[in-house]
């Protein structure tokens, strides 16, 4: 079974190879969806190579208020949301599952770790970061998840790749540096970083590795997708 971190990776990477769009450099390219990347017109960029697990491992739980059932439909939407992303068909859309997600947040708020676990509160972020098509629930859902992230019920890796997705697509500099294409030479800020010589303190803080690491990371789906 996969560690929780291990998942994290999942996530994480997924969003970042959505975000990226390598073509002959100029900036991102429309698709049907994107994880983890600004989106600056009616759907996000993205690359052809995606990692492809997709399980999540058993919750971290607190009997007095884990929902199960919730739990394990943040699931589903998350490995339908990824599913698609591979090319998978899928019998809904990213605007069915944030319009679920917006629901599950009227009736329960934010999904916090306590409440469905920490798949389940990374499955929630994923819908939310490709939610392209309604800013105005990304801004909520970002304020939300920071209220969260506040009191240890959810990831601040998460909120990081969320703030940074919500200033990219409105052309603003990014906190986190999360945000990346692939230009003519490999991986590059979607937008400008604020404050770069604090950069990688700022991202210690949300859990994130050094930028330059990142990069380097990103670099071979850069190159997988270019070749």
């Amino acid at each position: 079974m996969p560690t929780q971190e291990a998942l994290r990776t999942v996530l994480l990477l997924t969003a970042l190879a959505g975000l990226m769009a390598c073509t002959d450099g100029s900036g991102p390219v429309a698709s049907s969806g994107s994880p983890g990347g600004p989106a600056t017109s009616a759907a996000a960029p993205s690359v052809s190579a995606h990692p492809s697990s997709a399980s999540a491992p058993a919750a971290t739980r607190s009997p007095a208020r884990f929902d199960k059932a919730l739990h394990d439909e943040l699931i589903g939407m998350f490995r339908r949301d990824q599913a698609e992303r591979n090319g998978e068909p899928v019998a809904e859309s990213d605007q069915t599952r944030t319009a679920r997600l917006k629901e599950i947040i009227a009736e329960h708020g934010w999904p916090t770790i306590d409440l469905v676990g920490e798949d389940g509160e990374d499955a929630a972020w994923t819908i939310a970061q490709h939610s392209d098509l309604d800013p105005a629930f990304q801004q909520q859902a970002v304020e939300l998840l920071r209220s969260a992230v506040a009191v240890g019920q959810a990831s601040p890796g998460n909120l990081a790749y969320l703030e940074d997705r919500v200033a990219a697509a409105k052309g603003e500099p990014q906190t986190y540096g999360t945000q990346v294409r692939c230009g003519p030479d490999g991986p590059v800020p979607a937008t400008p970083i604020r404050d770069e010589p604090g950069l990688d303190a700022r991202r210690a803080t949300a859990g994130l590795p050094p930028f330059a690491s990142y990069l380097a990371e990103l670099a071979a789906l850069c190159a997988e997708d270019d070749g």
